[in-house]
């Protein structure tokens, strides 16, 4: 028997899952259940879950627009740590749920709600990160995760509770169960049906943000990224706002098919599970920051940087955005970021998103220093002999033990 709640905010995507949930929550809890949208960017038609939101008795619905909170507070920090999970992923799910999760709690306080509730199942990532985030913003708040309590065990229950309440199903849901798609402007995930088999190749219709690369054009296209601190701040010399720049580059990218990855990754729960992500504009970002980091970061800093990634990357996969060790690491990396300004220039051709050229008024690179011929900077060849042999003393030390020596 469930606890007398007064009343409980759902993130809500009004799609056919949450509505469910919805009639759910309402009958087995008998309270008014506020809906709350995440415009991130997704594609999706917002008003369409208003409607069904709506028709199914909600009287509070928010729908609010968060492109540019997510991408300015969540994406760019995570960038300047040049994130990647596992070596490969953009974590394009993963940074959106904290984001959700603070104003799913900020809603709760306003209108004194007693608890959330969310539409994860639970084998995902996504239900960690959103009850982490709860737990850590406001412990008091119960959270309903309607897929670990709910009695409905199949694909055919779940349509016939929706006939039973009039629910409307998407023609190309009551059959085979649909593919389960992720978007935001970061990325597109998909993943079950085929998929859910790695020996199977990925059809081509799943993709939705790119083209395949061997179909891109054969011209490559040219773009200029700026960066201040450690952000994007321009595209080809236009200051834009960080949604704008993303989507714009999402645009370019998905034309030259950039940003395609069939990934079998690790979840946190314990399994591996298979997703095919899109993150045409991320990928251009990374290579770019990478590209402007290259000549205004100390090496013993960028490589410090690179250890510390993958712990931070992990963090965020794992649902720990708010949390002191993400803070921690989180003001390291900003500190790094302080004179990582200037343009990156990249050529985007079927699949890829190269560098081309990098420039900084804070760049540590030196000609001078480098060049073949003859600099303008002192630099003794000799000193190099001295360097090599105090490196070298502890090797021939331990050769010598090791008996590694002509006789």
């Amino acid at each position: 028997m469930a606890r007398k709640i007064g009343k409980i905010v759902l993130a809500y995507s009004g799609g056919l899952d949450t509505s469910i949930i919805l009639k759910w929550l309402q009958e087995t809890y008998g309270c008014e259940v506020v809906t709350f949208t995440a415009d991130l960017g997704q594609r999706e038609e917002l008003e369409t879950a208003r409607a069904k939101a709506k028709m199914l008795g909600v009287r509070d619905i928010r729908i609010v627009d968060l492109r540019e909170e997510f991408v300015g507070d969540f994406v760019f920090p995570m960038l300047r740590a040049n994130t990647v999970y596992e070596g490969q992923y953009l974590l394009g799910s993963s940074i959106a749920r904290p984001l959700i999760a603070e104003h799913l709690v900020a809603i709760a306080r306003e209108v004194g709600a007693d608890a959330v509730a969310h539409g994860s199942t639970g084998k995902g990532n996504d239900q960690v990160r959103f009850e982490l985030a709860v737990n850590a913003l406001d412990p008091s708040l119960e959270v309903i995760a309607p897929w670990r309590q709910w009695d409905i065990r199949s694909r055919a229950q779940l349509l016939e509770y929706a006939a039973r309440h009039q629910i409307p199903v998407p023609r190309d849901k009551r059959g085979e169960a649909p593919f389960s798609i992720d978007a935001n402007l970061l990325h597109s995930s998909t993943e079950g049906k085929v998929l859910e088999d790695p020996a199977e190749i990925a059809p081509d219709y799943i993709y939705r943000r790119t083209v395949d690369p061997i179909d891109a054009p054969d011209q490559p296209e040219i773009v200029a990224i700026g960066f201040e601190n450690g952000d994007p701040v321009s595209l080809n010399g236009r200051p834009m706002t960080p949604a704008a720049l993303l989507t714009d580059l999402n645009e370019c990218g998905g034309r030259h098919g950039v940003g395609r990855l069939d990934l079998v990754e690790n979840r946190f729960i314990g399994m591996k599970s298979r997703g095919v992500y899109e993150t045409p504009g991320g990928t251009i970002l990374l290579a770019a920051h990478r590209g402007i980091e290259s000549i205004t970061l100390d090496r013993a800093a960028a490589h410090l940087k690179d250890e510390l990634m993958p712990r931070y990357a992990e963090l965020i996969y794992n649902g720990f955005w708010f949390s002191p060790e993400r803070d921690m690491l989180q003001a390291l990396i900003d500190r790094s970021q302080a004179l990582v300004s200037g343009e990156v220039t990249l050529r985007l051709y079927k699949g890829n998103a190269s560098v081309i050229s990098r420039a900084s008024p804070s760049s540590l690179y030196s000609a001078d220093l480098v060049t073949f011929e003859e600099g303008r900077v002192a630099y003794d060849h000799h000193d190099a002999e001295g360097f090599i042999r105090l490196n070298g003393l502890r090797l021939r030390n331990w050769a010598a033990r090791n008996g590694r020596h002509r006789s």
